[in-house]
């Protein structure tokens, strides 16, 4: 396989070599949350998908999110499936002092160090600033690329500096109703 030209003016630095695997790893609780705080809409996994395979090859691709178990929840959990992400769910956990628990940071940072040594690239869709270690460890440890998708003003800077590129979340990469 030839290796794709990536094109890279949405993001913040520019891709050092030519990508080929790409490990792709979606924060869905964290990505709608920035998004709806943010631009008061959704995120467009089709388009992020898109955008991504245009640069190489798509060869993991996980979809962390919690499990409520209602009908449209499930239906967005078929979308992701067919547009090729394996769908991890947790149960919703409901707290006796009202507080909720949901987290997939621990799951997202094991299948990262074992997909790293697999792929060229690892992408995190997530803003979520805890993961600024994970990604200065397999970048020294792997040498692998890696980027970040988030939404500005609502992503760690701790996670832009951790990351080689930083990918705005703006137009193209939302569902407005």
């Amino acid at each position: 396989m030839w290796p794709v030209l990536v094109h890279t003016a949405r993001c913040l630095a520019p891709v050092s070599e030519l990508v080929s695997r790409i490990a792709l790893f979606a924060d869905v609780q964290n990505l709608y949350y920035t998004v709806r705080q943010g631009y008061a809409c959704h995120f467009n996994y089709a388009a992020l998908w898109a955008e991504l395979a245009a640069q190489g090859e798509i060869v993991e691709a996980y979809a962390y999110a919690i499990d409520r178990g209602d009908a449209r929840q499930q239906q967005f959990q078929q979308i992701l499936r067919k547009l090729g992400f394996e769908v991890k769910l947790k149960p919703y956990i409901q707290r006796s002092d009202g507080s909720a628990k949901g987290d997939w940071d621990v799951g997202i940072t094991i299948d990262v160090l074992d997909a790293a040594p697999r792929v060229d690239r690892v992408v995190l869709a997530s803003g979520d600033g805890d993961f600024d270690l994970l990604l200065q460890r397999i970048r020294q440890v792997n040498a692998v690329q890696t980027t970040v998708y988030g939404v500005p003003g609502l992503t760690a800077q701790s996670l832009i500096r951790a990351t080689d590129r930083f990918c705005p979340i703006e137009a193209g990469l939302l569902l407005r109703s």
